[in-house]
């Protein structure tokens, strides 16, 4: 098995990730490019051949300097899904052997491997806090209705009293999904990343991706960018203003979601990734969602496998989201675009 890796995809990459079993619309070599495209960072393509030079393998790496100055590989950064796809272990181990070498060259600190197929075969200490929450989608609005429970129900109802109007788009909605999603980032205390960063994933993703806005009064009040691949609908990023929580907006938003999931003919539904046991967890097991498990594994160069260190101190951690969460909203977006390309996302 021969390894290489190349700042460019080999020709042979988008086929090879359209033919794989877990692969998904981020894998796709327009997809990795994102991080390079929106915030000039180096990006790696590993590949492995077999002796007739047939792609048996591919690892995307994107190199991210991370606050305090800690540089790492990251398979992949600022999405759900990544890691390496391979046809055997043979072709894995050959992958991560070329990516622990590009880590050593490139003095990285770090090798992050995330991925979601169970893969013993690497052989790196994992965090298993993160999870995907999916949903198995019936063939009818009517059908998913009866599924849901009372206060579910209820809850979803309350919505139509403040009568939202639902757009779905492409870049045309962008600018309202962005005031949106930046007034919450805020809010949250998370720095928010900049408007090019979604032109990037917009523009890679394609027809893949959408844009889902629900206005009150012709003002966007709740929005998300979904993106789809093969039968299932994903949502990586969504938020909907803390002002008209009262009226469960964000109720009506997953609804017009899985109703759009449902007329395109997806059979999974991916609400996004959230930590065990979170209060965005339960928010998303309420839909009848279920956890499927996120394997975030750490290489640290020269360390033979030592446990993943922790990149930032909890409780500064804390005081600082609490800090973000209070400041301006003008000043929150001026500086966000900035500080989140090096945050371990």
């Amino acid at each position: 098995m021969q390894a290489a890796c190349s700042p460019l995809p080999p020709a042979d990459w988008d086929a090879y990730v359209g033919e794989h079993a877990h692969a998904s619309a981020f894998h796709a070599a327009a997809a990795v490019l994102v991080g390079q495209q929106a915030f000039r960072l180096p990006v790696h393509f590993i590949t492995a051949r077999d002796g007739d030079g047939r792609l048996r393998g591919v690892l995307p790496l994107v190199e991210q300097v991370l606050i305090p100055r800690t540089r790492c590989l990251v398979s992949l950064p600022f999405c759900t899904y990544g890691g390496p796809l391979a046809d055997d272990d043979v072709a894995l181990g050959s992958l991560l052997l070329a990516a622990e070498e590009v880590a050593r060259q490139r003095r990285a600190a770090r090798l992050v491997i995330r991925h979601v197929a169970e893969m013993p075969a690497i052989p790196y200490p994992a965090a298993l806090d993160k999870v995907s929450m999916v949903l198995a989608l019936p063939d009818t609005r009517e059908e998913l209705a009866r599924r849901f429970g009372s206060k579910l129900r209820s809850q979803i109802r309350r919505s139509d009293r403040a009568k939202p109007v639902s757009v779905v788009g492409h870049a045309g909605l962008l600018g309202d999904f962005y005031g949106v999603f930046c007034s919450v980032m805020r809010d949250l205390g998370t720095p928010v990343y900049p408007r090019r960063f979604f032109d990037a994933v917009l523009a890679a993703l394609g027809d893949r991706a959408s844009v889902l806005v629900l206005y009150l009064d012709r003002a966007p009040v709740s929005a998300a960018i979904l993106v789809q691949w093969r039968d299932m609908i994903e949502v990586p990023w969504a938020a909907t203003l803390h002002a008209v929580n009262p009226l469960a907006v964000n109720m009506r938003l997953y609804q017009e979601l899985l109703h759009l999931a449902i007329d395109r003919g997806c059979t999974k539904f991916d609400f996004g990734r959230c930590t065990r046991g979170s209060g965005t967890y339960r928010f998303k097991a309420q839909w009848g969602a279920e956890p499927v498990q996120l394997y975030w594994r750490t290489h640290v160069p020269g360390a033979a496998g030592a446990a993943t260190a922790v990149l930032d101190n909890r409780a500064k951690f804390d005081a600082a989201v609490k800090l973000w969460s209070h400041l301006p909203l003008w000043m929150a977006n001026a500086i966000g675009p900035y500080v989140s390309p090096r945050l371990p996302w």
